[in-house]
């Protein structure tokens, strides 16, 4: 090394030592600034700790719903098939004429999907549920009933789908499905409520008057959204689908659960299409009167809706840190007023502009930076309140786009005060009283 580049070097490393030597005494003078204005800092903040709390507690919800939604969904297979009267997933608004005069699917249509080459497997199910309009099923057992369970007829070929599994006894089999034998499988909420202290298995469950045997328990699934009484996932009843259309004769809330053959879900999906649209009646260039879903097409239509919720989440928060922007600015400008003796003498003993402006750029930051923390930890706190309620979780992102939002926050509206007091003159400052 030259001697030029070993002073030029050494010129550097003086350089950067004095630059943070200068942050450093900067940062001393906000944190000595903030605490003798505790009151007045907290309240100038408060928009940046209700905008970084709001932003950790919806990303919260959102997350965990998220989550919940897409291990419910794919509970079901990635192969599965989901095919109902109305669109399955989620819906807003209300039924077009179109679809209240829709026929129902039938029994027999998701026998003849089973035909379809690309098609592994198609069941039907028979909700016989208690609804607003229908007869009223009780479900009883042990001096307890309940009309609150859900009541499905299905056929015995559903435990190859592998969507529910038994964690206690069996499937009811084909021989009792063709005979319409009473039997049935229950989830396990139902298990736990009638039968708590023993084995559920050859029990019998009076369902709208007629004695089932009990012939499976499934495994608990994980709890949707909201669990505890109201777990519908487990509170669940499959029985023989002749049977369950005896308990309800007029039951024609009819669903199809098909699973596409490895690697053939494209055309699975459309072989389902055209064989539905010709069992249907469906003329060339009319749209389907069924609707057909898939976990990722389900999964894709819930996350377009959390997405909007997301940018309402993005807009709150923004107001919020907006407001706080403001009253770093409005509080900086009076401090820079409060000040200006000091900031003169600064300057007479050798102050540079640029440090005077950052200065009064770094007590912003600060300002603002703390005032992010104390909403991260209140929106730690409030996630474990969430948490008691539905899944939650906080992802990396939220905690770090808060605090940097919140230290941005202070850089942008702490400029023009900062450089208010890097432009004032000496001797006029020195002369403020």
């Amino acid at each position: 090394m030259s001697k030029n580049q070993a002073l030029t070097h050494h010129s550097s490393l003086i350089t950067i030592m004095i630059l943070r030597s200068d942050i450093y005494e900067n940062l001393k003078m906000a944190l000595q600034t903030l605490r003798t204005n505790k009151l007045r800092s907290f309240l100038t903040v408060i928009g940046v700790v209700i905008g970084v709390w709001t932003v950790m507690a919806i990303a919260s919800i959102i997350s965990g719903i998220d989550l919940s939604v897409r291990r419910e969904v794919e509970s079901f297979g990635t192969r599965s098939i989901f095919i109902a009267k109305f669109q399955p997933g989620l819906r807003l608004g209300r039924l077009t004429r179109e679809e209240r005069m829709r026929k129902n699917l039938t029994y027999d249509d998701a026998l003849a999907l089973r035909s379809l080459p690309a098609v592994e497997l198609s069941v039907p199910f028979l909700d016989v549920s208690n609804n607003f309009f229908g007869q009223k099923i009780n479900v009883s057992a042990n001096g307890k009933t309940s009309a609150a369970i859900q009541l499905q007829g299905t056929l015995p070929d559903y435990e190859r789908a592998g969507t529910e599994i038994v964690s206690e006894g069996r499937y009811f089999n084909q021989f009792e499905n063709d005979t319409n034998q009473q039997v049935c499988i229950i989830g396990s909420g139902v298990a736990d409520s009638f039968f708590p202290f023993t084995s559920p298995i050859d029990k019998t469950l009076e369902i709208g008057g007629n004695e089932f045997r009990v012939v499976g328990v499934l495994e608990k699934r994980e709890s949707f959204l909201f669990g505890g009484s109201n777990d519908q996932q487990n509170s669940v009843i499959y029985m023989p689908y002749n049977v369950a259309h005896k308990l309800k004769p007029n039951s024609q809330d009819v669903f199809i659960l098909a699973v596409a053959r490895p690697g053939m879900m494209d055309e699975a999906r459309d072989q389902i299409t055209d064989m539905l649209r010709v069992r249907r009646g469906v003329h060339f260039g009319q749209p389907d009167n069924f609707g057909m879903a898939t976990a990722e097409s389900v999964l894709d239509q819930f996350r377009a809706i959390t997405f909007g919720v997301a940018i309402a989440m993005v807009v709150i928060s923004s107001v919020g840190l907006m407001v706080g922007g403001i009253g770093v600015m409005n509080i900086m400008l009076v401090s820079v007023t409060e000040r200006t003796r000091e900031i003169g003498i600064r300057k007479a003993i050798g102050a540079r502009k640029r440090d005077i402006l950052w200065q009064f750029l770094i007590e912003a930051m600060t300002l603002t930076g703390l005032g992010g923390l104390i909403g991260l930890g209140i929106g730690w706190l409030t996630t474990l309140l969430i948490r008691l309620i539905v899944p939650s979780y906080v992802p990396i992102w939220a905690p770090l786009g808060g605090i940097i939002a919140s230290v941005a926050i202070g850089l942008v509206f702490g400029l023009w005060p900062a450089w208010k007091a890097a432009r004032l003159d000496p001797i006029e400052a020195l002369r403020y009283e």
